[in-house]
């Protein structure tokens, strides 16, 4: 038989292929080992900081891949480990779906919610800065938790398919595999309290800095960032960084305040309203209701 001559066409011209991320075990620890490293020069609760360490080590121990024990058993058969509960399994599986975490981003400098929002197929970054603007929304798990209770629904531009979509897309990207539930929000006092912490710390110079890597061309260090606990409940803190904020001069106004829980990172923006029975003073956006009640029930008190 004749040899047979195969003729390849040339590789087209353009971007380069994109490497695919990094999910090994080691680059999980890496980033674990790294969150912690970071919260500890941040000056965060130790006992976090050594949660974080003793994740990585967990998981840099195991005699199997991250990726094969979920798909074995799902993010339970994380939460099975030692040491390892529902919060560190979530972002484990993020890491290991991903090769990236938002807490890591954020800690980094690099967190951006609307580009966050926005990576989610059906959303783009129009939608996403109005879904941010108009909800507070500034994590997957609060944009996750907006398209099934009905609030994602009430911004223009989203409909019955396109929420569906976001649905599916985030079922996918973090890794659902059992019945999404209701986490209850912390009470708007408290997040209130935190918004009063961070501004009276910030202002004294009494929090460590962070340089963020968008709208800083001099790589300056001036992005104040707060770790905080209320009971049980750890809180990050920092002004928003995001183009809408810098547009309306609001970096030293909007604060977003995070807060890890069972089913991902959530996020709320405090700001002072601009207009309405509590204009001039500091509401949580989204739950101005909540504020304005609080508000009279301290009034009366």
């Amino acid at each position: 038989m004749p040899d047979i001559l195969v003729v390849l066409p040339p590789a087209r011209a353009g971007r380069p292929t994109r490497a695919a991320p990094d999910t090994s075990n080691r680059a999980i620890a890496a980033a674990l080992e790294e969150v912690a490293r970071l919260l500890e020069e941040q000056r965060a609760n130790p006992f976090r900081v050594q949660a974080y360490r003793h994740a990585a080590a967990t998981v840099r121990g195991l005699r199997v891949t991250v990726r094969h024990l979920l798909d074995g058993g799902g993010i339970d058969a994380l939460e099975q480990m030692p040491g390892i509960g529902a919060r560190l399994a979530r972002m484990i599986q993020e890491l290991a779906a991903t090769g990236r975490l938002e807490l890591l981003d954020r800690l980094r400098g690099g967190h951006d919610p609307v580009g966050v929002l926005g990576s989610v197929p059906g959303v783009g970054h129009t939608l996403a800065e109005r879904v941010h603007e108009r909800l507070g929304i500034a994590s997957l798990a609060d944009l996750e938790a907006a398209a099934h209770d009905g609030r994602l629904r009430t911004v223009p531009g989203f409909g019955a398919k396109r929420i569906e979509g976001v649905r599916a897309a985030l079922a996918e990207r973090l890794g659902r595999g059992r019945t999404l539930g209701t986490a209850p929000e912390p009470d708007v006092r408290e997040l209130l309290d935190v918004d009063r912490e961070y501004r009276e710390r910030a202002a004294a110079g009494d929090l460590p800095r962070i340089a963020p890597r968008r709208f800083n061309p001099k790589h300056e260090a001036w992005l104040p960032v707060l770790h905080t606990t209320r009971g049980d409940r750890h809180y990050t803190a920092l002004y928003s960084n995001t183009a809408r904020a810098h547009r309306l001069g609001a970096t030293r106004d909007w604060l977003v305040i995070y807060h890890d829980g069972a089913r991902g990172e959530h996020a709320s923006t405090v700001v002072t309203a601009r207009y309405g029975p509590m204009e001039g003073r500091r509401v949580v956006r989204g739950r101005e209701a909540e504020c304005l009640a609080l508000e009279a029930a301290l009034c009366t008190s």
